[in-house]
């Protein structure tokens, strides 16, 4: 009977002693929940400066305008040949969408000769050797990539030579600064803060001119010759931007 009591005593005392033990434990640590991400949006806007190069295709059409006022249709012929230059701009985003102006000039070998449909004892050469253009831009962007549309003034440098088919001696030559318009489409891709590629087509509608030779016109005597052009350019376009990614805004849940 005295086993029962000291048992039953001790079982007691055990459960007394468990809780305030508990009560000593320290108590958990709190984890704190980690910052929201930071996603950093691509921002468009700012000076940008850059290099483009690349490939353009000029069509050019001779008529020979006759003192008698007759239009004497002597062909076309498509030049080709490579471009490289650069260009500086500057964007506004507002939202998604991206305006802006640019400037642009270009060196180009765009050269073809062929043999006068009028007088096949000459041959004509005609040449694009620069091109420029001023421009506004409209764009869509999706964070660092941009799809824009432009479209303004296009000025072209044009030498054209008529020379002997038989012998290649010169004959004569003009050289003509023309303007027109132009339009293009492009797309841009921001690949690092500041950096990015693109590439863009444009097509320049540069009408037609009249020009005259210093001596007499060796394709069609006292004739004025008139020449249309048209150009396509596609190039690849480096630019830096002074500027770079916009404010980073935290992601929201």
């Amino acid at each position: 009977m005295k086993k029962f009591w000291l048992s039953t005593v001790g079982l007691v005392a055990l459960g007394i002693a468990a809780p305030a033990s508990a009560a000593d434990l320290a108590a958990r640590p709190y984890t704190k929940a980690p910052p929201a991400p930071v996603v950093a949006i691509y921002d468009w806007t700012g000076f940008y400066i850059g290099a483009n190069g690349g490939w353009g295709q000029a069509r050019n059409c001779w008529d020979f305008l006759t003192v008698a006022g007759a239009v004497l249709t002597d062909g076309c012929r498509e030049a080709s040949g490579g471009l490289v230059g650069g260009q500086i701009g500057y964007r506004w985003q507002t939202g998604s969408w991206v305006w802006g102006v640019e400037g642009q000039g270009d060196w180009a070998d765009l050269r073809a000769s062929r043999v006068s449909l009028l007088n096949p004892l000459v041959s004509e050469t005609a040449k694009v050797d620069g091109i420029g253009l001023i421009t506004g831009q409209i764009g869509y962007a999706w964070n660092a990539a941009l799809l824009y549309f432009k479209g303004g003034a296009a000025v072209t440098s044009n030498p054209f030579d008529v020379f002997s088919t038989l012998t290649g001696v010169g004959l004569a030559s003009v050289s003509s600064t023309r303007w027109g318009g132009t339009v293009g489409v492009g797309f841009e891709y921001g690949f690092a803060p500041n950096w990015s590629v693109g590439l863009e087509y444009d097509h320049l509608f540069m009408g037609h001119a009249n020009n005259s030779f210093s001596v007499v016109n060796p394709v069609v005597a006292g004739a004025l010759n008139r020449i249309s052009e048209d150009v396509d350019m596609v190039t690849v376009r480096f630019n830096y931007r002074f500027g770079g990614y916009g404010a980073p805004i935290a992601a929201r849940y």
